[in-house]
């Protein structure tokens, strides 16, 4: 087949990452990506968006989440390498469409990775109110480069054990909230009355109910990631089907059991964003120890979800490398299969983020959440466009894995994510993602057009592909 040929060639040049990560490892990598700031600090910001509809607002970003995995999956399974949505892009749309999506997606999970580190400045405030959140950012930061900077081994052992404590930690959450819930007595500010106590299910109306969908997406941003780590797994059609239906069923119900329960136990009303709204709520339990316990669970989970990004953002970049659009060097691994400068050159949002936490401390989470989501929500809009284009030149023929319901479902995906990214601009609290977001795709298309069309890529076929050669070259 022609088009698998084509894309042989993509993996071929994609070669060099060893495939050590087991189906439980990828299953993890995309929980230890999804759970953490977004759920335990950014839920808080949902919360003030919405009250409690913000259940309906992360039923909403589940839905697109679900659909996105659903393409995801089929595509995956049929082109297993890291290069991953961006490589489809590339061979299904056009050079141009591979280039802005993996650049988009870097730009994104690095400050992404910022933004983790940020909010564990916020969480070790508990335990240090007097040490500047820096200092912390600068320490963590440095062991997670570390572990990264070993093996795939490695870091997939460690965000394994990181993820699997997270579980426990929300299991466990969501049986003592189930327990409170159960056994509160009448008159104690406890239960479903919390629910419309305070303004009612809308107080914000149904607008902060779709504003509050943008968080959610922040939220679940990273499942993709399961795409991008398929290229080093060792059984990438078992993992990643696997690996997509465990990870859909236990975000669902760990993001939308545990929100039920804070909102039942603590009003929507106090749950701030100075402090996770989860401590808060192990606050009200009243349970010795639990609130400083929790924080020390959502801590390990904001270093879970970085350590995953930083993987990703790596993996990345080596695949822009490999494909023509960046310099050489940042394509290179080590002999431990590790893409060293690619690392180095992804901590960029950490040093961002250091910066924000020194002249924004208290605005800085918000600013780099805002900054981040442009390149995230523009993957995922690009994600559901691809897989129309990939379903298109696969008409008629037998796919392992197959999205349910197409086209329709792709096209409800589609145009709920760009629903969601235009809204950015008329919410003040998120307008920043639009106007960093859209000056950065005009900058990525100019160096385009002067790095690839101006170098030889003008021509079409097998001097296309030479033309992309060539720019490699360049570098």
């Amino acid at each position: 087949m022609r088009q698998q040929q084509g894309f042989d060639a993509i993996v071929e040049r994609e070669q060099g990452l060893h495939r050590g990560l087991s189906t439980g490892q990828l299953s993890m990598i995309a929980i230890g990506g999804a759970i953490g700031t977004g759920l335990f600090l950014g839920s808080g910001f949902a919360i003030g968006f919405a009250g409690p509809s913000v259940l309906v607002s992360y039923a909403i970003g589940a839905l697109i989440a679900l659909l996105l995995m659903g393409c995801l999956a089929e595509m995956t399974v049929a082109h297993p390498t890291s290069g991953s949505f961006g490589a489809n892009a590339e061979h299904y749309i056009g050079p141009l469409a591979g280039f802005l999506v993996r650049y988009a997606y870097w730009s994104s999970i690095v400050f992404a990775v910022g933004t983790e580190v940020t909010a564990i400045a916020v969480y070790m405030k508990y335990w240090f109110p007097m040490v500047p959140g820096w200092y912390w950012i600068v320490g963590f930061s440095a062991a997670l480069i570390g572990i990264n900077a070993t093996s795939v081994k490695v870091f997939g052992a460690v965000e394994y054990v990181f993820s699997m404590l997270k579980i426990v930690a929300i299991v466990g959450f969501i049986l003592l909230g189930a327990y409170v819930v159960t056994r509160a007595p009448t008159g104690s500010g406890i239960g479903l009355a919390n629910y419309t106590a305070h303004g009612g299910f809308f107080p914000k109306g149904m607008w902060g109910t779709w504003v509050a969908v943008i968080v959610s997406i922040f939220s679940y941003l990273s499942i993709e990631m399961i795409a991008v780590a398929a290229g080093e797994a060792r059984d990438p059609e078992t993992a990643i089907t696997r690996a997509f239906r465990a990870t859909m069923v236990r975000l669902v119900f760990f993001y939308l059991l545990t929100l039920a329960l804070m909102l039942m136990i603590v009003p929507w009303t106090a749950a701030g964003a100075g402090e996770s709204p989860f401590v808060r709520v192990m606050a009200a339990t009243r349970v010795p120890g639990a609130a400083a316990v929790f924080n020390f669970v959502i801590l390990v989970a904001a270093l879970s979800a970085m350590n995953s990004q930083l993987y990703i953002t790596t993996r990345m970049m080596f695949s822009l490398s490999r494909a023509g659009y960046a310099p050489k060097a940042l394509g290179q691994v080590n002999g431990r299969g590790v893409p060293m400068t690619a690392l180095l050159l992804s901590t960029v949002g950490i040093a961002f983020a250091v910066v924000l936490n020194v002249v924004y401390p208290d605005a800085s989470f918000m600013l780099m959440m805002a900054i981040s989501m442009f390149g995230a929500m523009f993957t995922w809009l690009m994600i559901f466009i691809t897989h129309l284009f990939f379903r298109r030149q696969h008409r008629g023929r037998p796919l392992a894995f197959r999205m349910w319901g197409f086209p329709v479902t792709t096209l409800l995906g589609a145009g709920l994510m760009f629903a969601t990214l235009v809204t950015t601009w008329f919410t003040p609290e998120f307008r920043m993602t639009l106007v960093a977001g859209v000056p950065f795709m005009l900058a990525l298309s100019a160096a385009y057009w002067l790095w690839y069309r101006k170098r030889g890529g003008a021509a079409q076929g097998d001097g296309e592909d030479a033309g992309r050669a060539e720019v490699r070259n360049s570098w």
